[in-house]
């Protein structure tokens, strides 16, 4: 399941995409559109910006902003630094050891099958397809 932290993550991405005219922007103008507490941002703006997904200046003018352009960002990349690894089951996650099971687990291949539907699917939806409204789903979520 992804969490708040992955979903928000998504949100403030967005947002910073939708509104981006090369200036740096406050994150309370993002909280009151997006509807989440600024606290709450606060926590999620250190891993984005670790992860290289957004800048920041302080200070009079400052704010956050992209670092690419929004076609460059992928969801599978954002929710993976939001949320961690996304991997279904504990022997499908990274730096995992081997399960001895694996060998003959009838089940792992479901499990990877399924892994790989889910990266697939985020790896190909950028931030701009989601603000371009261009994302056809072929089933309500």
């Amino acid at each position: 399941m992804i969490s708040t932290k992955g979903r928000y993550s998504l949100r403030i991405l967005l947002d910073l995409a939708e509104h981006r005219n090369g200036n740096f922007i406050p994150m309370k103008d993002v909280a009151k559109r997006q509807g989440i507490s600024l606290k709450y941002i606060e926590r999620l703006l250190p891993a984005l910006k670790e992860g290289g997904l957004i800048e920041s200046l302080h200070g009079k003018g400052g704010g956050y902003k992209l670092t690419r352009e929004p076609e460059q960002y992928t969801l599978w990349e954002i929710l993976m630094l939001s949320e961690g690894d996304l991997a279904p089951v504990e022997c499908l996650r990274e730096h995992s050891e081997q399960c001895t099971r694996s060998g003959y687990c009838k089940t792992l291949p479901i499990w990877q099958e399924y892994y790989k539907m889910t990266k697939d699917y985020f790896s190909g939806i950028t931030l701009a397809d989601i603000s371009g409204n261009k994302v056809e789903y072929d089933y309500i979520i």
